[in-house]
């Protein structure tokens, strides 16, 4: 195995285990109410849960709740950081 596998092997190893956690917090974060990446990481940036502004802290774990099928995209608006238009996600099991 060489140098980048390796690093890219130990990076992987080093969040595996986070990310039940990390969807838990997400899910109750989202709570009933209806929000984008950027409105979630906000949150856990004012919640204190994480200590700066990591769209990757979100993003993904979204996309697997949603293969999950514990989230789903209900709409979209503007994002709070760039002004684009984003997904807002929403529980499933409400």
């Amino acid at each position: 195995m060489g140098i980048v596998e390796e690093t890219r092997r130990a990076g992987y190893e080093s969040v595996v285990d986070k990310r039940a956690d990390r969807s838990d917090v997400i899910l109750s974060v989202l709570g009933s109410k209806q929000m984008t990446v950027s409105e979630i990481v906000k949150e856990l940036l004012d919640e204190g849960i994480i200590k700066y502004y990591d769209r990757n802290f979100v993003a993904p774990r979204l996309t697997e709740l949603k293969e999950a099928g514990k989230v789903k995209v209900v709409g979209k608006r503007k994002c709070i950081m760039s002004g684009k238009m984003i997904a807002v996600w929403e529980r499933v099991d409400q």
